[in-house]
């Protein structure tokens, strides 16, 4: 099922450029991305549900933490894709986008999902570490995807920095395969992460400790962490939206997800305080440094931007802490953030197309404007802010309640003042655009009804996950903590 799930975007990717008349497209990419997601739920209920970790040879292992964020990507993926059909076309016919380009939005589509698969079932870290700088070379091609001036200059900043962090952390990996040789020998698996966390106490802690802060620099580039952070605004703000959603709502994951596998590393050989520590700490920079840009901020998806960095923080924070209750939240929270982000691009992109521009203080009277899309922009906003009764407000609560459980008590308090403060920006801003009387030469009326119905759909897990957290979810969450607490090693 492994292979299969890696092929399966290939193959779709590969079909796209041999039938790449408009009306084959669509079918095609549907057809990918459904199975993707069939096979995907099927690979993690043999993981998740039966107890068995799913292997082929030496390369590829996956476990309750790697089957979560393929679910992640798989669906995200599966609902980017259903809104690409509605987006692309409103940009074909306005004359935004060539229709001969639309075959090659699809095909760096799915082989940025492949590149995404291959970091979360790759046993090796150096080839999880080219499998990371594989996502930075596929969604750069998606970010520069306009091939105007602003998306060019965004698509290489990205590039540029992204490739100067994944260098960093290219050393850290570099300097644990030179600890782990002195012990593993060089053909014993010195780059395999299970081999490592075996042998683990026997390896150079302090080779380990210079290992993991060149990793969190790096890989923290992408996931987006201060002060490390600065392509993230300008690649979401220039990206077609739904390759926004994507960028927010799955690569930072899987870029997060490169951290953990070297902290559950450190966490084995020196205990959890060195690593938890320094992810805390840039946890709760991450917040702190998006507070100012989204209180200030002018473009609506430099603000979802920011927020991602905010978010992203918080998972990182809770990660630091450590406790089950913590990590139970963080990983529910990265859960709701993947929904809810990618639900509020789609919505964005509907009122962006719709009022041609992307200036918060341009676009007035949403809810008036578009009786439907307006609504869901609140919902959706309040929804990011925190604010119950969505999903966010409760992996937050969890991961505040951990905190002042372990007696972090200065620590929880700065976080939830600072979330507290991000919330009011986000619901200032939003309450702006969709209140008051829109412009008189906005139309009246939705643009599009798939992209409405694609909104619409995924507003429902926002509300079901704020007040009701399903067996199966629980299930799922219960058994990714014990991956990294370390029951399942």
């Amino acid at each position: 099922m492994s292979l299969i799930l890696l092929a399966l975007p290939l193959v779709t990717a590969l079909l796209c450029l041999i039938f790449r008349e408009r009306r084959y497209l669509g079918t095609i990419s549907i057809a990918g991305s459904s199975l993707i997601v069939v096979t995907a739920l099927i690979l993690a209920q043999r993981v998740l549900f039966t107890g068995s970790n799913q292997k082929w040879g030496q390369f590829i292992f996956i476990d309750a933490l790697s089957a979560l964020i393929i679910c992640i990507v798989a669906i995200v993926g599966f609902m980017v894709a259903l809104y690409s059909l509605a987006y692309l076309a409103h940009d074909i016919q306005e004359g935004e986008l060539a229709e001969n380009r639309l075959k090659w939005y699809y095909f760096w589509f799915y082989i940025f999902v492949f590149t995404m698969f291959c970091v979360v079932v790759s046993t090796n870290l150096g080839i999880m570490w080219v499998a990371v700088e594989g996502t930075t070379l596929a969604s750069a091609l998606l970010v520069g995807f306009y091939d105007k001036k602003g998306s060019l200059e965004a698509a290489w900043k990205y590039i540029i920095i992204c490739t100067v962090g994944i260098i960093f952390a290219l050393f850290g990996t570099i300097l644990l395969h030179y600890a782990a040789v002195a012990v593993t020998g060089e053909g014993g698996g010195s780059l395999d992460w299970r081999t490592l966390i075996l042998v683990a106490k026997q390896l150079d802690p302090d080779l380990l400790k210079l290992a993991f802060i060149f990793v969190l620099v790096g890989y923290g580039t992408k996931v987006g962490l201060a002060p490390m952070h600065t392509w993230l605004p300008d690649a979401h703000s220039q990206a077609p939206t739904p390759v926004s959603a994507m960028l927010s709502g799955v690569l930072l994951n899987c870029a997060f997800y490169g951290i953990i596998r070297f902290h559950l590393i450190l966490s084995e050989a020196l205990g959890t305080q060195f690593s938890a520590n320094l992810l805390l700490i840039f946890g709760v920079l991450s917040i702190a440094v998006a507070l100012p840009f989204i209180i200030f901020q002018h473009d609506i998806k430099r603000l979802l931007a920011y927020s991602s960095i905010e978010h992203m923080g918080i998972i990182a924070a809770a990660v630091g802490l450590g406790s089950k209750l913590a990590l139970y939240g963080a990983f529910l929270h990265m859960i709701n953030h993947a929904l809810t982000k990618s639900s509020l691009f789609f919505i964005v992109g509907n009122v962006s197309q719709h009022y041609r521009t992307k200036k918060i203080n341009r676009i007035k009277g949403v809810i008036r404007a578009m009786p439907l899309t307006g609504p869901a922009l609140l919902i959706g906003g309040f929804a990011i802010a925190g604010l119950p009764p969505f999903n966010i407000f409760l992996s937050e609560f969890f991961i505040l309640s951990a905190g002042f459980a372990q007696g972090r008590y200065i620590v929880s308090s700065l976080m939830i003042a600072l979330i507290a403060l991000i919330c009011t920006g986000i619901v200032y801003a939003l309450s702006n655009m969709a209140l008051g009387n829109p412009p008189g030469k906005v139309k009246q009326g939705e643009s599009g009804r798939l992209a409405v119905v694609i909104v619409l759909i995924s507003l429902v897990p926002i509300f079901v996950l704020g007040i009701y957290i399903p067996p199966l979810i629980q299930h799922v969450l219960e058994q990714v903590t014990t991956v990294i607490i370390g029951g399942n090693r």
